[in-house]
């Protein structure tokens, strides 16, 4: 007999799996040590700026596993969300949060590329010079704190099985 209660009674969204490694980058793109001892402007472009940085590290470790793939779509898919939301919540109309989340989009594509710069390379110096103060060069102890951030954080996700990552609440602390 046919039945419409699977119309009804969708299958849960498959990117809500996703949400506590959502809430995990967040949460460590928010960590005081990089506004603090890395200098990253405590602004609404810095905070998308350094969302976008922990993003991508985590988004380059989930590519190291190709099975994974979906997780990656779906860790990006919570990303627009969450832009999509933030913005509205700040009061952008839905004329201008289309334009501005494919902005948003389009800087994140960047950044992955950008970003998988190696530590301590020439081209990630650049790219954070770039992206987190917008071109102009920051104090030298804020530009080598951040640096080094990345490195450790980058060591630290690649010491983690990416379907630990991919069911993790947190992100694994660094911040000297």
């Amino acid at each position: 007999m046919f039945s419409l209660r699977k119309f009804f009674r969708p299958d849960p969204d498959p990117r809500e799996a996703l949400r506590p490694l959502w809430n995990a980058v967040i949460a460590a793109a928010r960590r005081p040590h990089w506004y603090q001892a890395g200098g990253a402007p405590d602004t609404l472009d810095g905070r998308f700026d350094m969302v976008s940085l922990v993003t991508a590290l985590v988004l380059h470790r989930i590519d190291d596993d190709p099975a994974q793939a979906a997780a990656g779509v779906y860790l990006t898919e919570l990303f627009v969300t969450d832009m999509d939301g933030q913005m509205r919540q700040i009061g952008f109309g839905d004329m201008v949060v289309g334009k501005q989340v494919g902005r948003m989009m389009g800087a994140l594509g960047g950044r992955l590329g950008a970003y998988r710069a190696p530590d301590g390379s020439p081209a990630l110096r650049a790219a954070l010079v770039r992206n987190l103060w917008r071109g102009q060069e920051p104090p030298a102890p804020a530009l080598d704190h951040v640096m080094g951030e990345v490195a450790r954080l980058r060591t630290a996700l690649s010491a983690l099985p990416v379907a630990e990552l991919i069911a993790a609440d947190q992100l694994p602390e660094t911040g000297a």
